[in-house]
């Protein structure tokens, strides 16, 4: 039986890999994608989702969502201001043709709430891997999707350190009101995908030459974009044994298919910090054994990246437009 699930998402390179794995991989069958406000802005996020979908002959259908955080009227910092040391990374549209299929009318949050009040999706996976607003707009919505939604795979946060401040990864930072009324609404399980483990199974050159060597649309485009992260990726080099970039997003969507993909987690008292000065959008994981608040969240500390590459090129060996899939 295939894994169900729903991407929500902010492409960006790596969401671009997520959307790909789900898509493609034989165990998993991807409903929808949503889309919101993130690494770029939502018009292009739609856009970016739209072509890579088109670009690997998937016909998954695309909704937009949220184009501003929960609360705030922005990122907490303009994304002009805070990329401006490092602008390549971030491109506002991914190198791929423009999209041909239209982007569904009805808004994702609506999609959200319609596909999990529905009996038939009681075993559809919510990944998401953008900032938590559609999310936390479709729990503000409906509240009975807490106790709907069976599992929530996210992409966020950081036990140590960050990649947007010291304290903070991008996901949670760029929304932290959405992310900790996610946190506190009660879902029946959260999986935290955090910058420790995503950190801990980095791909390489070598990576990108075998995606580039399966000759298929989404190796070709895994190949392109991996290069691209390892190229603008700003970890000193006297930290990696060879050039490589962590690919955080698809993570989550190996984990459904090949748990053992996680080599380590354990669950928490997990919530975000919304007002500190030097900590805002950090994710606070509360490891005290005493602890006597309520366990929110499992969140991982380490991946294989053995697993994660086999996952990887498992997905993106089939060829949709060709009929081809792997031998």
């Amino acid at each position: 039986m295939a894994i169900r699930l729903v991407i929500d998402c902010d492409p960006g390179t790596d969401d671009a890999f997520a959307i790909m794995l789900a898509a493609l991989h034989p165990a998993t069958e991807l409903l929808a994608v949503s889309t919101v406000n993130g690494n770029v802005a939502l018009r292009h996020t739609t856009e970016n989702a739209l072509r890579v979908l088109d670009h690997i002959g998937a016909r998954v259908p695309v909704f937009a969502g949220a184009d501003r955080p929960l609360v705030r009227a922005d990122l907490p910092v303009a994304r002009e201001v805070l990329n401006a040391d490092n602008p390549k990374f971030q491109v506002a549209e991914l190198a791929l043709p423009p999209s041909r299929t239209p982007v569904q009318e009805i808004p994702a949050v609506r999609m959200l709430v319609d596909t999990f009040l529905d009996p038939a999706n009681a075993d559809v996976v919510l990944v998401a891997i953008g900032p938590l607003t559609n999310i936390a707009l479709a729990l503000q919505q409906e509240p009975r999707l807490a106790a709907r939604i069976p599992r929530l795979v996210l992409m966020g946060g950081a036990h140590v350190g960050g990649n947007v401040t010291a304290t903070a990864e991008f996901n949670l930072w760029a929304d932290p009101e959405a992310a900790k009324a996610v946190f506190a609404a009660g879902l029946r399980e959260i999986v935290v995908l955090p910058l420790d483990a995503t950190h801990s199974a980095p791909l390489t050159l070598a990576d990108a030459a075998a995606f580039a060597a399966l000759g298929t649309p989404a190796g070709d485009v895994a190949s392109m974009l991996l290069r691209h992260r390892i190229a603008q990726d700003q970890t000193p080099d006297s930290l990696k044994s060879e050039p490589s970039a962590p690919v955080h997003d698809p993570l989550c969507v190996a984990c459904l298919i090949r748990p053992d993909v996680i080599t380590s987690s354990a669950a928490f008292p997990v919530t975000v910090e919304t007002t500190g000065e030097l900590t805002l959008g950090q994710l606070i994981v509360d490891t005290r054994p005493w602890s006597k608040d309520p366990v929110t969240a499992t969140v991982a500390f380490a991946a294989s990246v053995a697993v994660f590459r086999e996952v990887l090129l498992e997905a993106f060996a089939r060829d949709l437009r060709a009929g081809r899939t792997p031998s």
